[in-house]
């Protein structure tokens, strides 16, 4: 069995602190996830009036997936954000564009300022380690997102972070056992790892870093 806690992906900082991600548990991270989804400032998030058994329920199922999953995110050991990485093609986002080898789709739900507060530059430094480890760590050429065409500060933040803005869409309803989705219009927006990491573009003949 695979130990939950143990890291997939540490970086550095400066200025910051240290980022670390790992695998979400389900039970023992449900009272920090529940908080975060339960506020209002999460309502895109979708999961506002579960229970925390709820949340633990939904993420339980998740980690039995081979397509979809859930990262916890620390700074300096203090949780600060949850990232869902999922495959495109096995999800009803792969029916609104053109999934291409080494796409990736992403989620990103920041957790609320600690008691002091967040320093200029908070957003940036998380979404540039979880980037990293999305293109780099995982190896994918490409980083896809749908956020609610109604959230226009997290379209806004992805922008600012290098994504360009695709198509808007109407993500279809999603109800089966164990899963329901509402329809949602979302606005699709790409990264490309060519964008971010420039650095690790093949030359004669070398390979992508893993």
């Amino acid at each position: 069995m695979t130990d939950r806690h143990e890291e997939a992906f540490a970086q550095h900082v400066d200025g910051f602190g240290t980022v670390r991600i790992r695998p979400l548990d389900p039970a023992s991270d449900a009272d920090v996830v529940h908080g975060w989804v339960s506020g209002e400032r999460a309502a895109f998030w979708g999961m506002n009036g579960l229970t925390r058994d709820q949340v633990a329920d939904v993420y339980a199922h998740m980690a039995g997936l081979d397509t979809h999953h859930a990262h916890l995110v620390t700074r300096d050991g203090t949780p600060v954000a949850l990232l869902q990485t999922y495959e495109p093609a096995a999800d009803r986002v792969g029916e609104c564009y053109d999934v291409l080898p080494g796409d990736l789709g992403v989620h990103v739900l920041l957790g609320p300022a600690g008691p002091d507060g967040r320093r200029p530059g908070w957003t940036s430094a998380l979404l540039g380690a979880m980037t990293c480890y999305a293109l780099r760590g995982l190896d994918r050429r490409r980083l896809v997102v749908d956020p609610d065409v109604r959230n226009t500060k997290a379209i806004a933040r992805f922008e600012r972070q290098g994504f360009v803005r695709g198509p808007a869409v109407v993500l279809p309803e999603v109800d089966v056992p164990d899963v329901y989705l509402p329809e949602k219009h979302a606005q699709l927006a790409f990264l490309e790892r060519a964008v971010a990491f420039p650095e690790d573009q093949p030359r004669g003949g070398l390979t992508f870093p893993g």
